[in-house]
């Protein structure tokens, strides 16, 4: 499948860069049906919704694919799944040792 270069040329999940079927199948799991079902979205509520329905704890590196692609739809270049993970992990990890 051709990748998009914009989020306007998307127009099926798996045309979003980092998109292949299995994680085009996972984003279906959660009622991402097209490209613009991403617009807006949150992919740390996303994973979450995913692991929740499925009851499978996936690798956090899905998160980061997630997160590729809301940056792209919502304008951003593409970039590689895996520049997010440093994101990822400091966002993460700032939730984890917030006090109330």
């Amino acid at each position: 499948m051709k990748k998009a270069k914009t989020a306007a040329e998307a127009k099926v999940l798996e045309a979003i860069p980092n998109i292949g079927p299995t994680v085009a199948g996972y984003l279906r799991e959660i009622s991402i049906h097209k490209p613009l079902d991403l617009v807006g979205q949150d992919p740390y509520v996303m994973f979450q919704q995913l692991c929740a329905q499925t009851g499978v704890n996936y690798d956090p590196c899905l998160l980061d694919t997630f997160i590729a692609a809301t940056r792209f739809m919502a304008g951003e270049p593409p970039q590689p799944w895996y520049r997010y993970t440093k994101e990822r992990q400091t966002t993460l990890n700032t939730f984890s040792f917030r006090t109330s």
